[in-house]
């Protein structure tokens, strides 16, 4: 039990060297059988995000991410802030376990085809806390590529969803620019949509792999395909929302992953969206997304909660 304390405050300290945490494990953190009130968290990772994207960072030009503002006006900011990696894979298979890419071998990104990920013998996060009595969550919004998971369903793998450690796993297994789909977004270089068969192998290069119908999966179960792009946000939100409220009446503390893929193209403007350009309507989107996971968790368990927000690319967490 001591040992796993130590475990904990180093991994929740450095948590793969994307930050210093603000926050203190006691001694004994880790037994299921303690009395002692645990925290939540709440991770949520935006991929290719700049500084200037958030309103806080600039805060003389018009903002789009009010939620966020409001977050960094009442946290704690970290300005000098880096990722283990600047690409997909190796900087979330990063997150995870806290140890950089040479030594869990993910040191570049899966795509479609990919049938091996993170390293089965890797230890996550999420595999130490559920062994502290967390309940476990991973929603990915199309940039979860720290696992390969090839499709069709029946040709699932020990690599496919859920990860390692993870009771609940929502979203689009490996790039949401890496498949087709009937929902046309702002994409950069556009995939064009689906055709009526399927062929997993045939590519048209650019990362496309028009004939795989871009699927948004439930654990191991294919709940759409190919997703729809321009609800895949709201359907996050929801998820997000029905997992906090379901674990916290449990009485039961969570561990809530959020890997989004905002602001990474291709980009789809929200039902109903003020004609803001897409990059605009993405980031608004994006804000809108937090927000709801924000109060969801403070309205469960009001300050027993952390909530921490950093990206890719991005020069600061909060």
């Amino acid at each position: 039990m001591a040992l796993l304390g130590i475990f904990l405050k180093s991994l929740l300290a450095v948590l793969l060297f994307y930050c210093f945490l603000p926050f203190w494990v006691p001694d004994g953190f880790g037994s299921k059988n303690d009395d002692t009130k645990k925290p939540n968290f709440i991770v949520i990772l935006a991929d290719d995000i700049g500084w200037g994207d958030l309103g806080a960072n600039l805060p003389e030009l018009e903002s789009h991410t009010p939620n966020l503002d409001a977050v960094a006006a009442g946290g704690l900011r970290f300005e000098d802030f880096h990722s283990a990696a600047s690409t997909c894979s190796p900087s979330r298979a990063s997150l995870l376990t806290g140890r950089l890419g040479a030594r869990t071998g993910v040191t570049h990104n899966f795509a479609v085809q990919s049938v091996g990920g993170l390293p089965l013998n890797e230890t996550t996060l999420a595999e130490v806390l559920k062994k502290s009595g967390y309940t476990t969550g991973l929603i990915v919004g199309g940039r979860g590529r720290s696992q390969g998971c090839p499709l069709p369903a029946g040709n699932l793998t020990g690599f496919s969803p859920p990860l390692p450690g993870f009771d609940y796993y929502y979203g689009i297994p490996y790039s949401n620019d890496m498949g087709c789909t009937d929902a046309p977004g702002y994409d950069i270089p556009p995939c064009p949509p689906c055709p009526l068969r399927c062929n997993l192998t045939q590519s048209t290069g650019g990362g496309c792999y028009p004939k795989l119908a871009l699927p948004l999966m439930q654990n191991r179960a294919i709940v759409e395909q190919p997703a729809d792009l321009r609800h895949l946000s709201e359907r996050y939100a929801l998820r997000a929302e029905q997992f906090v409220e379901e674990v916290s009446s449990q009485g039961r503390p969570y561990f809530l992953y959020v890997a989004l893929a905002h602001m990474h193209v291709p980009l789809s403007r929200p039902p109903m969206a003020p004609p803001l350009g897409p990059y605009a309507n993405s980031l608004t989107e994006m804000d809108i997304l937090i927000g709801r996971i924000k109060a969801a968790a403070y309205g469960a368990a009001g300050q027993d909660t952390l909530l921490w927000f950093t990206g890719k690319c991005l020069g600061m967490g909060m």
